[in-house]
């Protein structure tokens, strides 16, 4: 059993936390805020993530994990211990480490004994460096001669997946250039893995530039899906079969090319943000990556814009029932949601909305408040009543088979604007609805070249 302390109980925490527990080591979670330590020993989750609080409540039943706000102690436990505080991003989009250096003080304050310190959260390059510093300089200060090795953990967690991604992770990177740390965490993780090809090891450095890597790469394969969805568009094409004939081709496989509304979350602007900082310090730029941060924030409005023009730009008298507020379906993150951009633009122009979402209600009344112009609804039916018409901005399950016949009733506009293409046109077509979705509009141009065609007289010459 390998004891272990956790810095920083925020999503990436908690579920790390919970899961290592699960692994059978005794585990202790540090964080400065005492109202959520007491919830968490008493098993309360403040936010929505499938499978974590049964997960929680099972470890803290066999006393494998607790939670505490005393430094002291909880570094004084851990053989291994976990930097996963927040990194949240300064004014100017660069990260904020101010967290990621107060844990790493208290370590070289506080620890009595030889560990190994893990950095999780996702810092900038060399990051990990500077902690390792930070100890020394503390350790030294003391006249202690503890030794601390330190390592590179990225995590993948996708969120409303995270507890699955724990247990049965894809790859587990380790940065590190102490081959003792990196057998140390191989068998640490061991269980969850299937094959040694799944334990992938490098530098430090490459650790950490793995993590951004794959976040913008991700996000620019969204922009870039919305992009040739917004072509498809114009042009009449469809871009749920584009998806489908672009990914089954292996080399770009189908995963991240579902054209919406532009990605949202807490990882990716902040993470492409995050990395342009690097420009001036190396000099060199990226424009790739401005790139994908001015598609997503252009995608962010492309819902909107079909509802006004929809009601010819008037939008005063207008109700309007919105499906989903989280940024993805199984959380309820509302961090940069499309829901965000979608809603102050209604209101702007004037529209009410009446809302629902599974699981981001509270998460909603946070960050709205109370409005005159806005409706936090308790079920997807109660958000129809006196609606216009309905956005579906997040693809929950629970909207992928509705009532049709109740929607057509419900909406004094028969019509349906898509932002996650969850729908089939032809079938909401026979039902009398109208349907507008992401990428697979009818063929503008095809229309223009019929009206020049037709204006002048059968002759294109």
């Amino acid at each position: 059993m390998n004891k272990i302390t956790i810095h920083g109980i925020g999503y990436v925490g908690l579920v790390l936390g919970s899961g290592l527990a699960e692994l059978g080591n005794q585990v202790i979670c540090l964080d400065t805020d005492e109202k959520k330590i007491e919830q968490l020993n008493e098993g309360i989750v403040s936010f929505f993530e499938p499978g974590l609080e049964e997960l929680l409540e099972k470890n803290l039943a066999n006393n494998r994990i607790s939670f505490t706000t005393d430094p002291v102690k909880a570094v004084q436990h851990g053989d291994y211990q976990f930097i996963t505080v927040g990194t949240p991003p300064t004014e100017d989009g660069s990260a904020d480490l101010s967290y990621v250096f107060a844990a790493s003080k208290n370590i070289g304050q506080y620890i009595d004994k030889d560990c190994i310190v893990i950095t999780k959260s996702t810092i900038p390059i060399g990051t990990t460096h500077k902690v390792k510093a930070i100890i020394d300089a503390e350790l030294a200060e003391r006249q202690s001669n503890i030794k601390v090795g330190i390592a590179f953990n990225p995590e993948f967690l996708q969120e409303g997946n995270a507890v699955h991604n724990f247990k049965h992770p894809n790859r587990i990177i380790i940065g590190s250039e102490d081959p003792d740390i990196i057998h140390k965490m191989k068998e640490l993780f061991k269980a969850t893995m299937t094959s040694d090809k799944q334990f992938i090891t490098m530098s430090t450095c490459s650790a950490e530039l793995v993590k951004y890597a794959s976040n913008t790469f991700l996000a620019l394969k969204i922009s870039f899906i919305n992009e040739i969805a917004n072509i498809a568009d114009y042009m009449g094409a469809n871009i749920t079969s584009i998806k489908e004939g672009m990914g089954a081709d292996e080399r770009i496989n189908p995963y991240f090319l579902s054209a919406g509304g532009g990605f949202g979350g807490s990882c990716f602007s902040k993470d492409i943000k995050a990395l342009l900082k690097a420009e001036k310090r190396i000099h060199y730029s990226f424009p790739i990556l401005n790139a994908i941060e001015r598609v997503n924030e252009r995608q962010k409005h492309v819902l909107f814009y079909k509802v006004f023009r929809y009601f010819n730009e008037y939008l005063y008298d207008k109700t309007i029932a919105v499906w989903g507020l989280a940024f993805k379906p199984n959380s309820s993150d509302m961090r940069d949601a499309v829901s965000i951009t979608l809603l102050q633009e209604l209101w702007q122009h004037g529209a009410k909305v009446r809302a629902y979402d599974p699981a981001a209600t509270t998460e909603a009344r946070v960050l709205f408040g109370d409005r005159d112009d806005l409706i936090l609804c308790t079920s997807k039916e109660d958000a129809l009543i006196g609606a216009d018409a309905l956005v579906i901005v997040t693809e929950w399950e629970d909207f992928l088979n509705p009532d049709f016949q109740l929607i057509k009733k419900s909406l004094k506009y028969q019509v349906i604007f898509d932002g996650r293409n969850i729908y089939n046109r032809e079938y909401l077509a026979s039902l009398g609805i109208e349907y507008l979705s992401i990428g697979r509009g009818t063929c503008r141009l095809c229309e223009e070249t019929k009206k020049t065609f037709s204006n002048c007289n059968g002759s294109l010459s």
